[in-house]
C-alpha cells in the first residue's frame, strides 16, 4: 500500500533534490523514496573516520603497536554518536 507523504524542504534543497533527481532520469519522489530505503535499509551506522585519524593526535602514541586498540576506540567512540 502506498501512502502519500508530505515533507518540508528548504528552497535550496529541494531544488537541489529535484535537479539530482533529473540527472537520474527520475521523479522527485522516486529520488526521495529510494533515499529513505537506502538509509533503512543500513545496517549501522558509518562511524566518522576523524575518530580513527584524530587518535595519533596526541603525540605519544605509536600507531603500528597500538593500531588494534585505537581501532577499537574509534568505533566505540563512532557508535555513541
Amino acid at each position: 500500500m502506498v501512502v502519500r507523504t508530505q515533507i518540508t524542504l528548504d528552497s535550496e534543497l529541494r531544488a537541489s533534490a529535484r535537479e539530482k533527481a533529473a540527472l537520474l532520469g527520475i521523479s522527485f519522489a522516486e529520488y526521495v523514496r529510494r533515499l529513505v530505503a537506502r538509509d533503512l535499509a543500513e545496517d549501522t551506522p558509518a562511524a566518522d573516520v576523524e575518530a580513527v585519524f584524530a587518535l595519533g593526535d596526541s603525540g605519544g602514541s605509536d600507531v603500528a603497536r597500538d593500531k588494534d586498540e585505537m581501532i577499537g576506540l574509534a568505533a566505540a567512540m563512532g557508535r555513541r554518536d
